[in-house]
């Protein structure tokens, strides 16, 4: 590791300090960044005490589920919105009580629905044969929210819609009669309305689209305590790049939300779900330059890490930054930047960065949401380290796998030996 020209810092701690401390390859995550985000959807929500609404923040542990990055969410009074018990589990052990997390299930498994109810979390149901379920099962026992699929195709990538009428997620809401004739047959109570469209949007018109479909829809339900509009906060992950204006979305949603409330007759709560809002920009992926390879065709920059550790840019195509962080100020040429699994695992194609030697430390920017939480032990390599720099000063908080790990739980067969004859 090459450790001159030390001029990038998180929180004001060498990033290659962090590096040289707990290995590579390193999540490291700023806490601050992660403050600083709650703080800015807060405030664009925070109008005058007559243009105020109640707002909610539930942080979607999906895009980093690490307990003290939960800890932290909690920290700062927020909900969470999970998407398996596990993650209800993990959320549990962060300190959060039943009645704070928000559990959204996809197609998950009946038992662990159940298990989800008899936990005590607010269940958000999306589909009818689940509604039909609970109701057969538990008749009133449970309140419920609604997951509802508005048809509306909005946000980036198509693999991170969600909305769009063949999505798998929700209700669709042209069984509105349907789902009213459930719930009413087996007399659930139903206390949140729900959607969520994917991601990517510019501003807040997507959500007005949506509000327009949840807001005539929740004329069904006199009993509702919250208005649910999911996320779908699109975050800048390069120079030029647009992000979801927050104060333009502030604005007109608390309008339309207000306007509605007088309709309905009673105040709810507003809720949001932000992922890769709060936790994108926080994450940065350190790794090592193994080998600098020259091709006829282009330069090669292989990393002691690959698809396994950080995915999206295979998955989503997903652009990420990629700084030097050992050669910050070297004279700039092309690389297409690589990992080291044996399967096509390309981060950049013909990235422009300061000159890249072996032994190098390149930083992934925006690796937050999304990395960690996707990694896995393919080619039977090991998950990293994380560490979260906290008030200055950075913390382990997951430790690097070992071999060990790999083999936890295997049961190995012992086969008698047979003799091969040429």
């Amino acid at each position: 590791m090459q450790l001159e020209n030390h001029q990038y810092t998180i929180q004001g701690v060498d990033a290659l300090a962090i590096a040289e401390e707990f290995g590579l390859p390193l999540y490291v995550y700023d806490a601050d960044k992660i403050i600083e985000k709650i703080g800015l959807l807060r405030s664009a929500f925070s109008g005058t005490p007559d243009r105020s609404v109640n707002l909610k923040i539930k942080y979607a542990a999906k895009a980093l589920t690490n307990v003290s990055i939960l800890k932290l969410m909690r920290q700062q009074g927020l909900d969470v919105e999970v998407v398996s018990v596990n993650e209800a589990r993990l959320a549990q052990l962060a300190g959060f009580e039943p009645s704070q997390i928000m559990y959204t299930p996809s197609g998950n498994a009946w038992s662990e629905i159940q298990e989800a109810l008899e936990m005590g979390v607010q269940l958000n149901a999306d589909s009818l044969p689940l509604l039909e379920q609970i109701g057969q099962t538990y008749g009133s026992q449970y309140p419920i929210a609604l997951r509802i699929n508005p048809s509306i195709a909005e946000g980036g990538n198509f693999k991170i819609q969600t909305g769009h009428g063949d999505s798998k997620f929700g209700i669709p809401i042209d069984y509105r009669d349907q789902i009213k004739s459930i719930i009413s047959q087996y007399g659930i109570p139903v206390v949140g309305l729900h959607i969520h469209t994917g991601s990517d949007f510019k501003d807040g018109n997507t959500f007005l689209k949506i509000a327009d479909v949840l807001f005539d829809l929740a004329m069904d339900y006199p009993d509702l305590k919250f208005i649910d509009f999911g996320s779908g906060f699109k975050v800048r992950y390069r120079e030029g790049d647009y992000a979801t204006d927050l104060v333009d979305l502030g604005a007109k949603v608390s309008a339309a939300f207000r306007s509605f409330c007088e309709r309905y007759g009673r105040e709810l709560e507003l809720c949001f779900e932000p992922g890769k809002l709060l936790v994108s920009e926080s994450g940065h992926l350190l790794a090592g330059v193994n080998v600098v390879k020259e091709n006829p065709t282009r330069t090669f920059v292989q990393v002691d890490s690959g698809l396994n550790h950080l995915i999206r840019p295979m998955m989503y195509d997903a652009y990420h930054d990629i700084k030097n962080l050992s050669n910050p100020n070297g004279a700039e040429k092309s690389y297409t930047v690589v990992g080291y699994i044996c399967e096509t695992d390309t981060f950049a194609t013909d990235r422009q960065l300061p000159e890249v030697r072996t032994g190098d430390v390149l930083s992934f920017e925006n690796a937050g949401a999304y990395g960690f939480s996707m990694a896995s032990n393919y080619n039977a390599r090991l998950r990293p380290a994380e560490v979260m720099v906290y008030e200055g000063k950075p913390y382990l908080i997951r430790q690097r796998e070992t071999f060990e790990d790999l083999l936890r739980g295997q049961e190995i067969i012992e086969f008698e030996e047979e003799l091969v004859k040429n």
